[in-house]
């Protein structure tokens, strides 16, 4: 499974507008719902803000990996963004946060879920990945950037 098979261009977006962690999980949420016509938006975001509340997703490297399972989601689906001025986003380094990639899903996807999870970390941990993803002036340009980074 590759990253890119989870997200297309509609579920991208340079820059993310918000400026506040709870803004910023809504905002990555309705980009999945509009673009996949999810009937329960409100689930999917009570989802994620119930683990974000068990510990940040802010991983460092001024990354965060918002993620949870709701059953208004039939496929696990990823959504993604950078924003224009860091955010301070409780991130397990105490630094703020630009580069952002929400993860959802149904319960049934727990494996894809996972490692979907492990595959971000791995490729943003790459300071190259990272400079690539967040110089993208496009969605366009941060898919690219993110096919180079998995070798596509």
């Amino acid at each position: 499974m590759f990253l890119t098979d989870l997200i297309t261009l509609e579920r991208i977006k340079i820059p993310l507008e918000s400026t506040t962690k709870d803004e910023l999980l809504e905002e990555l949420v309705e980009l999945v719902a509009r673009s996949d016509g999810v009937a329960d938006v409100a689930d999917v975001l009570r989802a994620v803000r119930e683990r974000e509340a068990v510990l940040s997703t802010g991983i460092g490297y001024g990354v965060a990996i918002p993620h949870g399972k709701s059953p208004a989601l039939h496929e696990l689906r990823m959504a993604a963004g950078v924003t224009a001025e860091p955010v301070d986003f409780d991130a397990l380094d105490g630094q703020p946060v630009r580069l952002f990639f929400l993860l959802v899903g149904p319960e049934t996807a727990a494996g894809p879920h996972i490692k979907a999870l492990s595959r971000i970390s791995r490729l943003v941990r790459r300071e190259d990945v990272r400079e690539r993803l967040l110089a993208a002036r496009s969605a366009g340009e941060f898919l690219q950037a993110l096919e180079g980074a998995e070798g596509l």
